[in-house]
């Protein structure tokens, strides 16, 4: 009789468990990275569009392989007459310095993007990056090669950058 009350009880009480609304197991935690951006405008410009989703997602040790002979003809297409640019570089260099988009950082010195001496040390709030970036692909050697497509012209940012963290502008 025992038994009966024993088993009557546990299945009555599987019923309930199973019957009652059951708490969802909330997700792990899931991500997905939409873009790399360390080098602004580099997947836009150098990336075709069936590619830039794949360009994202690529592990930067790994872009130049995958990526360099895509981004070479989009260069020379865009400067047919690009021997070096104003850092020196060739158009193979120059590509391994792009094709590989994050954001390299000094532990010592200035923080720049390109301040006419240190180069790729960081990236300023104030840095006009594109400006650096036009001047690279457009400029020659000397910087001053087809001066007309090495600005965007934007030569500040419309409002004033805080001077205290988190320093970017207030959004108006």
């Amino acid at each position: 009789m025992k038994l009966k009350n024993v088993l009557l009880v546990l299945t009555t009480l599987a019923c309930l468990a199973s019957c009652r609304k059951q708490t969802p197991t909330p997700p792990s935690p899931f991500f997905d990275q939409a873009d790399q951006m360390a080098r602004p405008a580099i997947n836009t410009v150098f990336i075709g569009a069936p590619d830039k989703d794949k360009f994202n997602q690529t592990i930067p040790g790994k872009m130049a392989a995958a990526f360099g002979s895509e981004m070479k003809s989009i260069l020379l297409a865009l400067n047919p007459g690009y021997t070096t640019n104003l850092l020196g570089l060739t158009a193979d260099q120059f590509i391994g310095v792009l094709s590989t988009d994050v954001l390299n950082v000094a532990t010592t010195g200035p923080t720049t993007f390109y301040d006419g001496t240190h180069v790729l040390t960081g990236r300023a709030l104030g840095d006009d990056v594109i400006d650096v970036e036009l001047t690279l692909v457009f400029g020659g050697p000397d910087g001053k090669v087809n001066p007309g497509l090495t600005s965007d012209h934007v030569n500040g940012n419309d409002v004033p950058f805080l001077t205290e963290f988190p320093y970017l502008a207030q959004p108006h």
